[in-house]
């Protein structure tokens, strides 16, 4: 009975401890600020950059497919020597990016290519959809080579080109299939916005760091960083898992 005592004596100490050490690191000198700020500008980063991904991907997806299954059967000789060219684009785009370090990658954008701006959140947004669109493009690519020819030739018998049959048929039931995997991608594209600090744009890791230098204490703001990271991702894919299991639901 001592025994317990004293271990729950000691354990509402170190939770006061750190209640205490919260509260002069993070609230006391409205440091929880930093955090809120960088918050919005880290999901604000995340959400722009994934639609950005989305729509580059979807492109470089199409592109690709296209050659596959139509760039050496066509006829027409100035359309085979644009997909080709294409092509060959979207594949050196591919290697280059996925090869790359997202965080070498920033810095190129940031220090050589519009090393005279300053607008560090429109940098940001730029390099994170162009990586995050190298691997939609495999995802949605993977989807749309994953439906049946068949549907090709509905949307033709339809009377539907090629285009009208790739949007209107062939792109709806490929994203349906993909969903699940890109909003897991969505939650990757949101950890790795971690690094936008290398430029000194204020997202939420950034503003962790800036309560470190200020206080002088690592741990506190470091792990108050970690948790809203470890929060954000736990919602995400809870919500990741309800569109898994309401779309298993509409194919039944």
């Amino acid at each position: 009975m001592l025994e317990l005592f004293i271990n729950k004596n000691i354990t509402n100490s170190v939770m006061a401890n750190i209640l205490n050490e919260f509260y002069d690191v993070m609230i006391s000198n409205n440091n929880w600020k930093y955090i809120v700020n960088g918050l919005k500008n880290t999901l604000i980063l995340t959400v722009f950059a994934c639609i950005l991904g989305i729509a580059l991907g979807t492109t470089v997806a199409i592109i690709r497919t296209t050659y596959d299954t139509h760039g050496k059967e066509t006829r027409n000789t100035f359309l085979k020597f644009i997909l080709t060219v294409l092509n060959a684009i979207c594949k050196i785009y591919l290697t280059v990016i996925r090869g790359t370090p997202v965080v070498v990658q920033i810095l190129i954008v940031y220090y050589v290519i519009f090393a005279s701006s300053n607008n560090k959140l429109g940098i940001g947004i730029l390099t994170f959809g162009i990586n995050s669109g190298a691997y939609v493009a495999e995802i949605i690519r993977s989807g749309i080579m994953s439906i049946d020819k068949g549907q090709y030739e509905a949307g033709r018998s339809l009377g539907f080109n090629y285009i009208q049959t790739m949007i209107y048929i062939v792109a709806p039931q490929a994203f349906k299939n993909v969903l699940p995997t890109l909003a897991n991608e969505f939650i990757v594209l949101l950890k790795e916005t971690a690094v936008a600090g290398y430029i000194a744009l204020e997202d939420l890791t950034k503003g962790g760091d800036i309560i470190r230098s200020l206080t002088y204490t690592a741990y506190m703001p470091l792990l108050t960083v970690a948790a809203v990271y470890l929060a954000m991702v736990m919602f995400f894919t809870w919500l990741v898992g309800k569109l898994e299991r309401r779309l298993r639901t509409d194919e039944r």
